[in-house]
């Protein structure tokens, strides 16, 4: 019988580098000043989560980065406190962890949003010609070719009588 892989890595195994935190494209006071209130105000919420001044220092670029691309403060504080293990060891770990891993994208610009132009043809109703009641496809009232054709042969024979 074969032998499967095992379903937990080998403690000396070579584990990969963690992701970089998030950081916004264009910092300012503002957005450095919302994310460290919303880290401070966490253990309002979750006990837990209460964070040293120097992890709120690492972590609020994480969040400036989720305020910047418009996600709301409370949207920020359910994300990084539901559902956590008991007991929390590492709470600035998990916070990392939950920062960069659940970064929303960002918002589509008003361009991204706009109906892509389609590659279907026009679809041209049927209509009743207005000489014959024969059903023709065409975007506005008219006649069929036959009657088009006729009106044409029967206004030339008017010219040329006409003429002679």
């Amino acid at each position: 019988m074969p032998r499967s892989a095992p379903l937990v890595p080998h403690p000396t195994a070579r584990k990969l580098p963690a992701p970089p935190l998030p950081r916004p494209g264009t910092p300012t006071p503002q957005l450095t000043h919302a994310a460290t209130a919303l880290l401070s105000d966490l253990r309002r919420h979750a006990p837990e989560l209460t964070l040293s001044a120097a992890d709120i220092g690492t972590l609020a670029p994480a969040v400036a980065a989720w305020l910047e691309r418009e996600a709301h403060p409370d949207t920020i504080r359910h994300a990084l406190t539901t559902d956590l293990p008991q007991p929390l060891r590492h709470p600035a770990k998990l916070l990392k962890h939950r920062l960069t891993a659940l970064l929303p994208p960002p918002l589509p610009s008003a361009d991204d949003l706009a109906a892509p132009a389609s590659n279907r043809p026009t679809v041209i109703p049927f209509l009743n010609c207005d000489g014959c009641e024969r059903g023709i496809r065409s975007l506005t009232p008219g006649l069929c070719r036959d009657c088009r054709e006729a009106r044409a042969a029967d206004a030339s024979a008017v010219d040329t009588s006409a003429a002679a």
